[in-house]
């Protein structure tokens, strides 16, 4: 691979976290393919086309790229077709795509996550309705048995004793991804998934020592947290991914606790906050447009210490550069724009002026 000078483009700098340098701050968020191996002792096994998919992230010159939600446990998935890291199988199949991501110079990150009440449902291009027994689907989840929507199974409200279970099956998959090669860690929070609904009074009803209070609601997160900090290297970087708020007038998650948890999260070893919002509650206005979502991450960013990623219609080179060059986060976060560009750094750079490394095959594209 060719080197190249660093570039004065704020988007083309590098960022350091423990002892892992990102090369750039152009990063992938993770998006559930709906591709792995659904069924029999190779479920939640990744296959040629989550290969091709991340390989081309990273020979596009992606700086660090972020697997998809990879499930904690079988339960855990959103759907039967997603990935998993609860066996040492799957473990075997991740190792061949962070090996090539680092070959390229991109750093491997995985998402791990637990769905809680929204698991069991088909694909996205299938409609993604729920499904039962009849389509390989399973009785989800949750902090109480409050169903997502209406068509939803009722989830089986978690004892104690099964959230403790899955605090430590985070654990377990943090050794995992560990094994199988990844660099950053993202505890998912957002979007509506377990640990999303133990912090939302919307979908958390407990009366116990994990509901009610904003101390109590947030006491799954940081558990998860402590025990994938006592299984994940210190020197290596720990992501927490969150919804900021649920965009509902009342009774939902807020972008004052988003700020409060913040704090907390990093005085438990989260070394930076990953921010989206919704997906907890279905038929919410949401003011969707370009950088939606950036004032979040910047609200975060000033009045906390915790560096941000910014994630939200985040799609020209010129708008992710003034959401860094303006303190606004320390790094974008793009989705469906690499889904339909996976060369858009390498795009970025040339529009900015900048130069990143190319793969020594590519040479003639420069």
């Amino acid at each position: 691979m060719s080197a190249a000078p660093a570039a004065f483009a704020a988007l083309f700098q590098p960022y350091t976290l423990r002892s892992v340098t990102i090369p750039n701050r152009v990063w992938m968020a993770p998006m559930c393919q709906y591709s792995a191996e659904a069924f029999g002792p190779n479920a939640g096994v990744a296959l040629d086309w989550h290969f091709a998919h991340y390989a081309a992230r990273a020979t596009g010159g992606t700086g660090l790229i972020i697997q998809e939600a990879t499930a904690v446990a079988p339960e855990g998935r959103i759907s039967p077709y997603d990935l998993g890291i609860w066996n040492d199988t799957q473990v075997e199949a991740l190792r061949r795509i962070t090996a090539f991501v680092k070959s390229q110079g991109s750093v491997p990150g995985i998402q791990i996550a637990h769905a809680g009440r929204k698991a069991s449902t088909e694909r996205t291009w299938k409609g993604g309705r729920p499904v039962g027994p009849e389509g390989h689907g399973w009785q989800p989840v949750a902090p109480s048995a409050v169903p997502f929507d209406e068509g939803y199974q009722v989830p089986h409200e978690l004892t104690t004793e099964e959230i403790h279970e899955i605090t430590s099956r985070f654990a377990a998959a943090a050794g995992r991804a560990l094994d199988a090669g990844y660099e950053v860690l993202e505890i998912h929070g957002a979007h509506g998934y377990l640990i999303g609904e133990f912090l939302s009074p919307h979908s958390n009803r407990r009366t116990d020592e994990y509901g009610g209070s904003f101390e109590n609601r947030t006491r799954l997160a940081l558990e998860v947290v402590d025990a994938v900090r006592a299984v994940w290297p210190e020197e290596l970087p720990l992501f927490f991914r969150i919804s900021a708020t649920d965009w509902l007038e009342e009774n939902g998650w807020t972008a004052d606790e988003t700020v409060r948890l913040a704090r907390l999260l990093q005085e438990h070893g989260v070394d930076l906050l990953d921010v989206s919002t919704g997906g907890l509650a279905p038929h919410v206005k949401i003011p969707v447009g370009p950088g939606y979502q950036v004032p979040f991450a910047a609200r975060v960013k000033a009045e906390t210490t915790l560096p941000v990623a910014a994630v939200g219609l985040i799609t020209e080179p010129e708008q992710a550069e003034k959401v860094l060059a303006n303190g606004e986060a320390d790094a974008v976060l793009l989705g469906r724009e690499l889904l339909r560009d996976p060369y858009w750094a390498r795009r970025a750079a040339a529009e900015l002026g900048a130069e990143i490394p190319t793969p020594d095959q590519y040479h003639r594209s420069w």
